[in-house]
């Protein structure tokens, strides 16, 4: 691994002041293999261009969210949320004088791992990989950033920088305890690579920067899952009065607003909703920056607690908010029986290439006999490589490969 040497007069172009606490590119840890630093651009900076260029950032566009592609051009896919995730993280970090380009990369490549039809499909991979060493939609987006994505000539993966790929691993918190061994822990399988590549502290907690995609994440889902489960009919404005923090925020509006359209009432709502969340976990971590006084970017790390967080006010509006859309919308009928459906054809898909894996396309046929996991004894190796395989599909994509092994009529149309 090497360090990233940023001359300073390209550091003070690129970025805004940041805080003793920030993560600084010009003291970036470096990255997996070694090249030139960029003449125009921050490791930072570099990272998020890499994750938006790769083909699994663009799959995201057919990824779901919570409704499955075709159901409605106007539903959130795993792409439009990702972008929003990364817009919030980048006014999160500028309000906190921390790197915005940091931020926006770690948010950027946090789903990337993701299957087709959202938890669902990952809930069915789950199942089907328990004996086989495990499947984690956070572990593949490592994987998809450090192995999978296959565009250079030196090297397999993106080769981004520690900074990014410590937040994409620990950005909800310290994987393992102080003084554990991470290969006697229990950790996925991507992640344990990884740190033997380039340590990423896995008792420790990520940068602040990572910290603040975390939230960010929080925040975005919570707000457009709402709006999105009032644009499907699944509950409505009347029913959203008896959510905690959305019992405060409407009647505001509506006497603000008497004349609103239910149309534009409901983006209001919204936008109410998350400058509240915003503002809470700014005036939160502010106040927990305050007690703990840090003075680096390893004091973060090394800290007891987490920094970036909702209030103890906050925490319990946003958790009925939460329980709400479980019960509301995540378990609504519409939703479930589309989950039936989904679930079979990632088990289906699963499956049959286990059971055959001539089945796959030929490049990825070549890729389990020129690794070995053709051979019986190296199923969890094969299992793997098909993981790989089902967890790049697009909802679209795994649709119509289904259509093609188990619709008798496909090929004779």
């Amino acid at each position: 691994m090497t360090s990233a040497a940023l001359d300073q007069t390209t550091y003070n172009y690129c970025a805004l002041p940041l805080a003793a606490y920030a993560c600084r590119p010009d003291q970036s840890r470096g990255r997996i293999y070694d090249e030139p630093d960029s003449k125009n651009r921050t490791p930072f900076q570099r990272d998020r261009d890499r994750i938006i260029h790769c083909g699994a950032f663009r799959r995201l566009k057919y990824k779901t969210q919570v409704f499955v592609y075709h159901e409605g051009d106007h539903y959130r896919t795993r792409l439009t949320h990702t972008l929003e995730v990364a817009q919030i993280a980048r006014s999160l970090a500028r309000a906190l004088m921390v790197n915005e380009d940091l931020a926006e990369s770690v948010a950027l490549a946090h789903d990337l791992g993701h299957t087709p039809f959202a938890h669902v499909g990952e809930d069915v991979m789950k199942e089907c990989m328990v004996e086989v060493g495990g499947f984690d939609h956070n572990d593949q987006s490592l994987r998809v950033l450090t192995m999978l994505e296959n565009r250079y000539p030196k090297w397999r993966g993106l080769n981004l920088t520690w900074e990014t790929l410590e937040g994409v691993a620990k950005h909800n918190g310290p994987l393992i305890k102080k003084g554990d061994n991470p290969e006697k822990s229990g950790l996925p399988v991507t992640v344990i690579a990884v740190n033997k590549q380039m340590d990423l502290e896995l008792d420790t907690y990520a940068s602040l920067e990572a910290q603040v995609a975390a939230l960010a994440d929080d925040i975005a889902y919570n707000n457009h899952d709402v709006e999105d489960g009032l644009r499907a009919g699944l509950f409505n404005m009347d029913v959203l009065r008896t959510v905690p923090l959305l019992s405060e925020i409407i009647p505001v509006v509506e006497a603000q607003y008497p004349d609103a359209s239910e149309k534009i009432m409901m983006h209001e709502v919204i936008r109410e909703m998350i400058g509240a969340m915003i503002t809470d976990v700014l005036d939160e971590t502010r106040r927990r920056l305050k007690v703990a006084n840090p003075q680096s970017a390893g004091d973060i790390r090394n800290a007891s607690n987490v920094m970036v967080a909702f209030s103890d006010d906050m925490l319990p509006k946003i958790n009925a908010l939460r329980e709400f859309l479980w019960t509301n919308m995540y378990h609504h009928s519409t939703v479930r029986r589309m989950r039936l459906k989904v679930s079979r054809i990632v088990r289906d898909l699963y499956d049959a290439f286990m059971g055959e894996f001539a089945l796959l396309p030929e490049e990825w046929q070549k890729t389990i006999i020129n690794s070995g996991a053709d051979k019986p004894d190296r199923i969890v190796d094969r299992a793997r490589i098909i993981a790989d395989y089902i967890a790049g599909m697009t909802d679209r994509y795994a649709i119509k490969e289904h259509e093609r092994l188990f619709e008798l009529y496909w090929d004779l149309r």
